[in-house]
């Protein structure tokens, strides 16, 4: 019953997607409101619809009805009830399912926010998302059938992927596709303003706050990736260049981008068409991403393969990327810039710089990721791209990006005095080399090490000298130091809201840099009572036990760990063994700290619990990037509010 439910809900939602858009379209070119009113309902239907087909797919796991395909091949009788949830979206169809609704969500709150403060765009933003709303809805019914029958029904199904049972699995896609979809208002937006021909600041203002969430979410499904890669892969480090880690990282740097020179535009009035290529870039590279995460031309332990889908997207990012540069060369007079750079020594200068380097390490990130597939279609040749080409391109462009960090928000707008230079950086400046001169002194052998913590150093005292000379101000007024920095920040929350976001990048490039220069490994092999040292701590290997979960076993080391003169914690890390899967998964085990983490990784065992071998890391730093996630979301919280306008 629930195939033929779900089916029938989806085909019926496209009818009604394909039919809003048209009814949008044409409410807006002939000046009718009853087109757009009918659109409108349209788009709610939509949204009920797919709502219920996600719902009866949730039932569908939770009472194990393998007679849908999709339930049979992700699930199992043993799946715990939390991974039931969770395997809603842990493949292909399912995934394309929640980035559906997703959109048919942000769709509704378009219509609900932007109806009437949006009349003339507002018609071909709807259009635009519902046309993309109907591409998804064709792949769940064409290519990507998430309600496709089993025939004959199994009596039990093949179960989760091992690696996707865990927590990470409610936040990290979660997050990812809220990203990625929220990109798709903005672009919508663009798109409605180069068919209108109003591509002034209207539908910038229009779109910032969607802007900055969708870049937020974005980022904050990168960095529960890489806490998830830490924690459940067991290989120790939280970013590899993984070709769908670099799918969800190359919208977040255009993203970065667009945020940035939208600000020259609102003050300027330059880069209009500079802005709308970044939108339609970045949008277009969501789609990219998810052509490499689902059509199975690339190797990944993120990635879904089914053939038929890559046809699909590939052919939808080429309709969207023509339209866009069709629509771009018909209002190319009109997407002139109004305003001209009066100096290189300048605030719009440095925007524009930092722009360039994040379209060059967008573009490099693009290269190294296509190259090998341009390689093997080309030469029939696999070759591989690996980390140290990624490092060694972009690691310049971001210590760059660091330097402009703390140039940009100071130097002033047209063209800076020498008088504006020296007054906003000399003391930063001086405190970054003495950084860089102590960091020598205390051992500091790597150069890009050094370079990282004083830009780092530089950038954070740039914004104190800011914020500081801000509150001086205030309290002059009369205010109190507490209260003046309260009201600085909510009066100018878009400016320091920004601010935030930077230390929060700050903090997280501290624990890259930390990470990379000073942590230390090892892989031993110890006796029943033995003990290894290394990072200063102490492991000792005191057995082993086995045990049986509901949907696999278990093979558990016991290690006590003593980190100088401390008590003793006992670490378990382990190994379980899925019938479904000839190799068995690592289970890490880890001690975190806020300077360092301990990382055990359970190797080769004796049956009898004599030996085992453990990989052992010592990981200096690493908390701190997820520290600075919590710092860019207090930033992100704060630069979304209203800003607060003093009265008279």
């Amino acid at each position: 019953m629930i195939p033929e439910l779900g089916t029938g809900a989806l085909l019926v939602a496209l009818v009604l997607c394909l039919y809003g858009a048209v009814m949008a379209a044409l409410g807006a070119r002939r000046g009718r409101t009853a087109y757009v009113e009918s659109a409108q309902h349209a788009a709610l239907a939509v949204f009920v619809l797919v709502t219920t087909c996600i719902l009866l797919l949730i039932y569908a796991f939770l009472t194990f009805d393998f007679s849908v395909r999709y339930v049979a091949n992700n699930t199992n009788l043993g799946t715990p009830f939390y991974y039931r949830i969770t395997a809603v979206w842990g493949a292909l169809e399912g995934s394309i399912v929640l980035w559906s609704w997703m959109l048919t969500v942000y769709t509704l709150v378009v219509v609900l926010r932007h109806r009437t403060s949006a009349r003339e765009l507002y018609p071909y933003v709807l259009t635009v998302m519902l046309s993309v709303i109907s591409f998804f809805l064709l792949v769940m019914t064409v290519a990507a059938p998430v309600f496709a029958r089993s025939l004959p029904i199994p009596a039990d199904g093949r179960g989760l992927n091992p690696l996707l049972e865990d927590s990470g699995m409610i936040t990290h896609p979660v997050a990812l596709y809220l990203g990625f979809t929220g990109f798709t208002v903005p672009f919508a937006f663009a798109i409605a303003a180069l068919i209108t021909g109003r591509v002034g600041d209207f539908w910038i203002t229009t779109t910032r706050r969607w802007t900055i969430l969708a870049w937020y979410f974005l980022a904050l499904g990168l960095l529960i990736g890489g806490w998830w890669s830490y924690h459940v892969l067991g290989w120790g480090g939280y970013w590899a260049w993984d070709p769908v880690e670099n799918a969800a990282f190359m919208p977040w740097l255009t993203g970065t981008a667009f945020l940035h020179s939208v600000m020259i535009q609102e003050r300027r009035r330059m880069l209009r068409l500079w802005n709308i290529a970044l939108v339609i870039l970045t949008f277009s590279l969501t789609l990219f991403g998810t052509f490499l995460t689902r059509s199975g031309v690339i190797a990944s332990v993120h990635a879904f393969t089914q053939g038929a889908i890559g046809i699909f997207f590939l052919s939808f990012l080429a309709l969207v990327v023509l339209t866009s540069l069709a629509l771009i060369a018909w209002r190319w007079d009109v997407l002139g810039a109004q305003g001209t750079l009066d100096s290189v020594v300048s605030r719009e200068s440095a925007f524009l710089l930092n722009n360039v380097l994040l379209v060059a390490a967008a573009f490099t990130v693009f290269f190294g990721t296509v190259f090998p597939l341009i390689s093997e279609a080309v030469r029939g040749v696999k070759v591989s791209v690996g980390a140290p080409f990624f490092n060694q391109v972009n690691v310049p462009l971001f210590l760059s990006l660091m330097f402009l960090m703390g140039v940009g928000p100071l130097i002033a707008w047209r063209r800076a005095s020498l008088e504006n230079l020296k007054r906003n950086f000399l003391w930063p400046i001086v405190i970054g080399a003495v950084a860089a001169l102590v960091l020598r002194l205390l051992g500091v052998r790597s150069t890009v090490a050094v370079v990282a913590l004083a830009l780092t150093i530089f950038v954070t005292a740039t914004i104190a000298v800011d914020l500081l000379r801000a509150t001086r101000a205030r309290r002059l007024m009369g205010e109190r130091a507490l209260p003046a920095l309260g009201g600085l920040l909510l009066r100018h929350n878009r400016r320091y809201g920004g601010f935030i976001v930077h230390l929060a990048v700050l903090v997280m490039a501290v624990g890259v840099t930390g990470s990379q220069a000073w942590s230390v490994h090892t892989e031993t092999t110890l006796q029943k009572g033995e003990q290894t040292e290394l990072g200063g701590y102490t492991v000792r290997f005191d057995g082993l036990r086995e045990s049986q979960e509901s949907n696999h076993g278990k093979v558990t080391g016991s290690f006590t760990v003593v980190a100088g003169r401390g008590a003793g914690d006992v670490l378990e890390p382990a190994k379980k063994f899925y019938p479904q899967e000839q190799s068995p998964i690592a289970y890490v085990d880890y001690r975190l700290g806020f300077v360092d983490d301990l990382y055990l990784v359970l190797g080769d065992f004796a049956r009898d619990g004599s030996h085992a071998t453990v990989k052992m890391q010592v990981n200096r730093m690493v908390s701190w990037i997820w520290i600075g996630g919590l710092i860019l979301t207090l930033g992100t919280l704060l630069a979304v509010l209203p800003e607060q306008r003093k009265t008279a």
